[in-house]
């Protein structure tokens, strides 16, 4: 652990507790757009945790499981350095947008470009000012519109040390998942650096399971770094999954489920129907494989192709 960090040209050091803001851009009207991070130091040495919400601006479980550890003052850690984001992409925050005006995802725009689009700009800046202090970290996110995620962790097992740092989190399902280009993960991972992605409930509303789950999750993590004490046991076991795959809909028409997030199902087993709205057609949706339902779509009106159930084993 360094003697001083300096993000946005803020000295950091040891034993301090800091909130400086890094400026990425303007809104047309004039308006200053900032990221706010907040950096928690102990005078012991130690490692440098990363936690990081809102890298889409619509998932706003992870920015309430930071704000929750900030407010209950549950970020002091014992040694090393915390660095709390609870809002990377404030414009989509505050358009309720899952990507920033342009209508890039910022999570696919890694390591960035400073002269790039906007995506790539938060991104490059963040790369800039506080990757390179990260040693660990986790990525909070939620499933996308109307999609509802059960908690869980996903890193690539075959690394060690993920493996270690996903063990300790203890998440209800931890799913083997490989690396996407352009993503915070995977350009961490060229560096050296370890990033958990966890998952939960779905955009624009806010899962008490998961957000309960996630803070737990976390202190078990900075315990077993060093740099916390409490270690709340897991509600439940972890499911380790390797693989996975998405049931999509053949059929256009008014989607019914009938297993829950988090349950198991077996091949062939019969998880939901797909109806016409007029009563003249019901097809079947048909496990593909023996697993268990880590996502589920909540949306009643399906596409043909649209993803309605995500199965991990």
């Amino acid at each position: 652990m360094p003697e001083t960090i300096k993000i946005n040209g803020v000295s950091i050091d040891r034993g301090e507790k800091v909130l400086t803001r890094l400026v990425i851009s303007k809104l047309p009207s004039g308006t200053v757009i900032d990221i706010p991070v907040y950096v928690f130091r102990s005078v012991h040495d130690g490692p440098v945790l990363l936690l990081m919400a809102g890298m889409h601006g619509d998932e706003v479980n992870g920015t309430e499981i930071i704000r929750r550890m900030i407010t209950k003052k549950m970020l002091y850690p014992l040694r090393g350095t915390i660095i709390a984001v609870p809002i990377l992409n404030i414009y989509g925050f505050l358009n309720f947008s899952r990507d920033v005006p342009d209508g890039k995802d910022v999570n696919r725009s890694f390591p960035g470009n400073r002269e790039g689009s906007l995506a790539s700009r938060v991104a490059h800046r963040f790369m800039k000012e506080v990757m390179p202090y990260i040693d660990y970290g986790v990525d909070f996110h939620t499933g996308g519109s109307s999609r509802g995620n059960y908690p869980q962790i996903r890193c690539v097992l075959a690394e060690h040390k993920n493996q270690q740092l996903a063990e300790a989190f203890a998440a209800p399902f931890t799913l083997n998942a490989s690396y996407r280009q352009g993503s915070l993960r995977k350009e961490a991972a060229k560096l050296g650096k370890h990033i958990l992605v966890y998952e939960t409930g779905e955009s624009l509303r806010f899962d008490e399971r998961g957000i309960a789950t996630g803070i737990d999750g976390t202190l078990r993590l900075m315990h077993h770094l060093g740099m916390g004490t409490s270690s709340p046991a897991p509600t439940e076991p972890t499911t380790i999954c390797m693989k996975d795959i998405w049931v999509r809909a053949k059929n256009a028409g008014l989607f019914r489920s009938l297993v829950q997030e988090g349950g198991h199902v077996k091949k062939g087993q019969v998880m939901g129907t797909i109806t016409d709205p007029y009563g003249e057609m019901e097809v079947r949706l048909n496990a593909p494989a023996t697993g268990y339902v880590v996502g589920i779509n909540n949306m009643p009106v399906v596409n043909q192709g649209d993803a309605l159930m995500h199965i991990a084993f």
